[in-house]
């Protein structure tokens, strides 16, 4: 039928020519790594039409924060932490955070190590119930099982109290959540909004792929957490015998003002509220310097300096004795990649902590077509099982500890927002030694193995890396 059509592969071609000349020149101008442009430019071409689809979207993008800056919505900061001029003692690190971020060293009172779901769920209960004048809730995936009702019914009772309560959910995240789960919170007068919310409007560009992945919550300007754990049931190992092995922070002292100020920037930018809704909110306390200084990451697609990615690499190539990493995602860009091999060829103990298995297996094998090159570097790589390790961590040395939310793929230092607390802390780093070290005991060390399956292991490996820069 189609071969009676004149001039039929002529018309194809000009269509096909017509979708992707000006698609490619659209991508080329946003001036990505060569590798990820060339990988949507391929699949674009193979996918006519299709693909544009897929562009439009799942494809990188970058925001402009509109109603309130950065700026605007840390006020009240002025006077509580000072930045670090060029000529002190602040380190490279410090001064390189602070560029990047927009917020200064700071310093906390008390910083507390949560290990797996119970333990920071309990910690979370006892401090909202405790609240007094606000609870901010920040959250990638809260789900509606008895974990997420017992948090919700602590903050539907703080409310009633007289207590402010905002609650901010990713929209893709905790989609599970419907009207029935939330009545009770809207009826006791708690504020919610949802984070880049799943509509989608003609010829607007959706923000399906840039989410929320920061797990926040502060009481009173007081105390506050963030870390890897989420509100599930997954999480929870009282009522999930598997579940993820995971941790998190409780923190106090002046470092509750840089996670505050995150806070009410994405509810702000979220809820189109400015900053006058906040007016009655006790949002900064003023408190005295601590002995543990720490440092408030953040990055997400409204900046293009990759303030996490970036502060991992930094503190890769500071470190001189060791560099221990743990991560649910392993998928390195070139600069990461580089890092930890140049690391181990210098001789300092390089160890990676992965998940046996995470929760893709697309992930799992991308991070397998890495080992090769980082165990001939000397990295030692160690895969932890049963349970899916979830943990998100950086040491190194005797001194220096990332922890936070952000894993060590292209997702999380490009496309999702991400909070992360940078130690400058022998105390901390050696608690955090404590923990890897035990996960390490419990883990299998991976092997060089010259002749492992092409088609069960090399092969899903090299195509899953492929995808590498689309992960």
């Amino acid at each position: 039928m189609f071969d009676a059509i004149p001039h039929l592969k002529f018309y194809l071609a000009f269509a096909w020519l017509l979708y992707l000349v000006p698609l490619c020149i659209w991508i080329v101008l946003q001036k990505r790594e060569p590798v990820a442009t060339l990988s949507w430019l391929i699949t674009l071409a193979l996918l006519p039409y299709v693909g544009f689809l897929i562009y439009f979207l799942l494809g990188p993008q970058k925001i402009n924060r509109q109603r309130l800056r950065r700026g605007q919505s840390r006020q009240g900061l002025e006077g509580h932490d000072v930045f670090c001029p060029v000529d002190t003692s602040c380190t490279e690190l410090d001064l390189l955070a602070q560029a990047t971020t927009g917020l200064p060293p700071s310093t906390a009172t008390s910083v507390q190590l949560l290990v797996d779901g119970a333990a920071t769920y309990d910690a979370l209960l006892l401090a909202i119930g405790a609240a007094r004048n606000h609870v901010h809730v920040e959250y990638y995936i809260f789900m509606p099982d008895q974990t997420g009702a017992q948090l919700r019914d602590a903050l539907v009772e703080r409310a009633r109290a007289g207590v402010k309560v905002r609650l901010l959910l990713d929209a893709v995240g905790s989609s599970a959540i419907g009207r029935r789960f939330l009545a009770p919170l809207l009826d006791a007068g708690v504020e919610f909004a949802w984070f880049h919310p799943t509509r989608f409007r003609p010829f607007t560009r959706p923000w399906l792929n840039l989410r929320t992945h920061r797990k926040i919550v502060v009481v009173d300007g007081q105390v506050a957490f963030t870390g890897g754990i989420n509100v599930t049931d997954e999480e929870n190992e009282r009522i999930t015998e598997n579940a993820y092995r995971d941790l998190h922070l409780r923190l106090e002292g002046a470092v509750v003002r840089s996670v505050q100020s995150v806070f009410v920037e994405d509810w702000a930018y979220s809820s189109g509220n400015t900053w006058e809704s906040f007016k009655g909110t006790l949002l900064w306390q003023t408190v005295k310097p601590g002995p543990f200084a720490v440092q408030t990451l953040v990055s997400g697609p409204d900046s293009s300096w990759e303030a996490i990615h970036r502060l991992h690499v930094a503190a890769i190539h500071e470190a001189r004795s060791r560099v221990w990493l743990v991560t649910p995602y392993f998928v390195p860009g070139e600069a990461a990649r580089m890092a930890l091999t140049s690391a181990a060829l210098g001789g300092l103990d390089v160890r990676l902590l992965v998940p046996k298995m995470s929760d893709s297996r697309v992930v799992t094998y991308a991070a397998r077509s890495y080992f090769d090159e980082l165990l001939a570097a000397g990295v030692k790589v160690h895969e932890y099982g049963p349970r899916l390790l979830h943990s998100k961590a950086l040491l190194c040395d005797d001194d220096l500890a990332i922890i936070g939310s952000a894993n060590f793929d292209h997702r999380s230092f490009r496309l999702n927002f991400e909070i992360s607390l940078l130690f400058r802390d022998r105390g901390v780093a050696a608690e955090l030694a404590r923990l890897l070290d035990g996960e390490m005991e419990a883990s299998v060390q991976v092997a060089a193995q010259r002749n492992r399956s092409l088609w069960r292991n090399r092969l899903p490996e090299a195509i899953a890396r492929l995808m590498s820069p689309l992960l």
